[in-house]
């Protein structure tokens, strides 16, 4: 399935993920500035992305774990997420989703 990552700089980049890849996989696969430093854990915000708001409601609804988490993002927005939190199925097929221009990623 596709994803298209819109970068801090505006460009559109497509990716192609699998059914059972989580978002936060395909970003790194791809070079986003998703740093994810707890792996997955929920425990930081550094694969915060801004969901396409015509693709928001497709989602799963964020647990209150994930909400505290994102009260810690940088330029966070209505329609924002963990990527590390979206796993990829057939119903995602398309998604588009913006880095916001604060992510860094220090691992580089």
């Amino acid at each position: 399935m596709k994803v298209h990552f819109i970068d801090a700089d505006g460009r559109r980049i497509e990716a192609a993920g699998a059914a059972g890849e989580t978002l936060l996989a395909l970003g790194q696969a791809c070079g986003m500035p998703l740093e994810g430093t707890c792996e997955g854990q929920m425990a930081c915000s550094t694969c915060h992305v801004i969901v396409a708001a015509e693709w928001f409601a497709r989602l799963p609804q964020a647990s209150g774990d994930e909400e505290d988490m994102l009260d810690l993002a940088a330029g966070v927005a209505r329609t924002s997420r963990l990527s590390c939190q979206i796993v990829l199925d057939e119903t995602l097929d398309g998604l588009e989703v913006t880095i916001p221009p604060e992510c860094r990623d220090m691992h580089r």
